[in-house]
């Protein structure tokens, strides 16, 4: 009853706990889920055994490449800016918002591993359920982008003005990099029930619900599950588990790195203010752009034929997400080049 008690209050006060105590309860939580994939699939290969193993490792190279989609780092990155600025150390942003985002994967295949046929008419194409939720993970989505964006460009345009403040001759705090005036006022509201990394699990949630990203998986779940009586559903169950595995994996490194980067450049503004005048910037944009698409999506749902639209649906968010991630090494690169001329 004494450990109950302790474990109790030690979730109480996880946000007092240092920040790599933090970082390494997510690390023990994504290697528990690939260890529960692992074994799921080792219960489930007494037979089948090559296909079994086939299926879970096609599931994992899916959550890696998942992982690296556009909506996916413009979320982790514009809401670790916003958690950092507001002096917090959010190691498990990246966690949260995959973990939100997988369980609807998870969801789908355990309601199809015990015989709700309404999953299936949820991922078919076309469908009344499909264009339902496809609409309320497009809103959600689109908006909460659209909102990061304005905010972190309100930061932007902070730190533009201080990098001018400093070129001149004037001294730079950290205060001067937050986002103030009208625009983070106005934003304060909507921004108001997200104050913890945790909340991300709800919009990773959210996200997920347009079944984009569950539509693979959950479609391999039942198709195995229908037509291969001699796959056990433990093995079936494994291949959601390992999508959500690689795709927490990819994105809990994501966070961390960003936050690291961006507590880099906001804890030493004098030295560091171009640096995050271009991250931050960086940020800003991809949000925004990724809220247009997305929210463009909606008109296109609607029935609303625009050619900008349909070539802004026909961008690649894998393809972007991937340039988005080199684009922040370059400016790190960079920036640690640079800082190290200075030094010498």
């Amino acid at each position: 009853m004494t450990t109950l008690s302790d474990v109790a209050v030690l979730y109480r006060q996880r946000e007092q706990l240092p920040a790599r105590t933090r970082m390494l309860v997510v690390a023990g939580a994504v290697v528990l889920l690939h260890c529960t994939a692992a074994a799921l699939l080792a219960i489930g290969t007494l037979t089948a055994r090559p296909l079994a193993l086939g299926l879970v490792f096609t599931a994992y190279l899916a959550g890696v490449k998942h992982s690296y989609d556009w909506d996916h780092i413009s979320a982790i990155d514009n809401s670790t800016r916003r958690f950092v600025a507001q002096h917090k150390d959010p190691v498990s942003v990246g966690f949260a918002f995959s973990l939100g985002h997988s369980s609807v994967v998870m969801l789908a295949g355990l309601l199809v591993l015990s015989g709700v046929a309404l999953v299936g008419q949820l991922m078919e194409a076309g469908s009344a359920g499909n264009l339902v939720l496809a609409l309320i993970g497009s809103a959600v989505s689109g908006t909460f982008l659209l909102v990061m964006g304005l905010f972190n460009g309100s930061a932007f345009l902070k730190a533009a003005q201080a990098y001018r403040k400093a070129a001149r001759g004037g001294t730079v705090h950290s205060g001067d990099l937050e986002a103030k005036g009208f625009m983070a006022r106005l934003l304060a509201k909507p921004l108001a029930r997200v104050e913890r990394p945790r909340n991300i699990y709800v919009i990773g949630f959210l996200f997920g619900l347009g079944f984009d990203t569950a539509t693979t998986i959950g479609l391999l779940v039942m198709t195995t599950s229908a037509t291969l009586a001699g796959v056990s559903p433990f093995a079936l169950m494994a291949i959601p588990l390992a999508f959500a595995a690689a795709m927490t994996l990819c994105d809990s490194i994501n966070g961390i790195a960003m936050m690291r980067l961006y507590k880099s450049a906001i804890e030493n503004p004098q030295r560091r203010l171009g640096f995050n005048a271009v991250i931050t910037g960086l940020s800003a944009l991809s949000a925004l752009f990724i809220a247009v698409i997305t929210l463009g999506g909606l008109v296109n749902a609607a029935g609303v034929d625009q050619p900008v639209v349909a070539w802004l649906a026909g961008i690649d968010l894998g393809e972007g997400g991937l340039a988005l991630v080199c684009t922040f090494a370059a400016v790190w690169l960079v920036a640690v080049l640079r800082g190290r001329r200075h030094a010498r």
